[in-house]
């Protein structure tokens, strides 16, 4: 008798076939208020989970008491509780390597924006604003030659510097748990503490995911540290900022702008202070939202879930622990 899948995010037909072929799989395109009981019931048979989107918590594990592997279609996975999976010895996998160079080309696209204000001066533009020769109102800062701070040089960090450094000629400067030894060489990159470079970089770009030692690691006394001409990018996890202090930064000139694809609150509200800053460049969450990247990740997401089930588990594993 074939294991039996719950999905609860919708696949690419060809993928959904391939899971087909090796398991009894109950497909959902998405979890609502009305499919969610549905959703619950289904999770007793469950040998195997995969989807993206969803809060899968102790709560709801233990009703899959059947549950051999969980994989998400997202390299994230702070909206799991790994604890309780790796109590369980339940592998939970994920799909860092299928993004990493669509994020760090969303990450770019943001320094490109904030510094050459390309979102404010083309809303300006639409306005009717644009008369005659532009003056300085409408100037931006250089790019090329500058100093990027690269908070978090795992795999999107090093394919950032890489972009950086070769096209843009900057000057990279990081702080990450522990030194990357192939960045320092293929980019004359230079470890710093994170005080010194976010006091000397003219980009910090933060790509670190979340956790209980990240949480608000960007707060006001880091904030302050940095230069008034300087920018400040997120990419990873919005509640590593603290986003109240990044808005009085902003709102009181104490930095020059901001580029942001992630928030503490998700969508971002309608009402927030960000929405309304001609120096911030607010995008919603698209790091990875290109057709390509989300088809690597999903077809990654199918084939980590195959390897868990069949115990052939190589790597893309959050808890590599639980591998017996």
């Amino acid at each position: 008798m074939k294991p039996s899948i719950v999905c609860y995010k919708k696949l690419p037909a060809e993928l959904k076939q391939k899971l087909e072929k090796r398991f009894n799989v109950t497909a959902f395109d998405a979890i609502n208020d009305d499919n969610f009981p549905e959703f619950l019931a289904s999770l007793e048979h469950a040998d195997g989970l995969i989807g993206a989107g969803l809060t899968i918590d102790r709560d709801l594990l233990q009703r899959a008491p059947r549950l051999r592997a969980v994989s998400t279609i997202s390299a994230g996975y702070d909206n799991f509780d790994v604890e309780a999976l790796t109590e369980r010895r339940i592998p939970l996998m994920h799909t860092p390597g299928a993004l990493t160079d669509t994020v760090a080309d969303t990450i770019m696209a943001l320094v490109l924006a904030c510094g050459r204000r390309i979102v404010n001066v083309a809303e300006r533009v639409k306005a009717g604003e644009w008369k005659g020769s532009v003056d300085e109102s409408w100037f931006g800062t250089d790019v090329h030659h500058k100093t990027m701070g690269i908070i978090g040089l795992g795999r999107i960090g090093t394919a950032l510097a890489q972009r950086a450094h070769f096209g843009f000629d900057m000057k990279i400067i990081y702080h990450t748990r522990t030194r990357n030894a192939e960045a320092e060489d293929r980019f004359n990159a230079i470890y710093m503490d994170l005080d010194k470079l976010m006091s000397t970089a003219d980009y910090v770009c933060l790509i670190l995911p979340l956790s209980p030692q990240t949480h608000h690691l960007i707060n006001a006394e880091k904030l302050a540290l940095m230069k008034p001409d300087a920018y400040f990018i997120n990419a990873g996890r919005g509640p590593v900022v603290d986003e109240n202090a990044l808005i009085d930064a902003l709102s009181q000139g104490k930095i020059a702008g901001a580029g942001l694809d992630v928030f503490e609150r998700e969508p971002l509200p309608t009402d927030s202070p960000l929405l309304s800053m001609p120096n911030v460049v607010a995008v919603p969450h698209v790091g990875s939202a290109t057709f390509e990247a989300r088809y690597a990740m999903a077809k990654s997401a199918v084939d980590n879930l195959i390897a868990a089930m069949a115990d052939s588990i190589s790597d893309n594993c959050v808890n590599p622990q639980v591998i017996r």
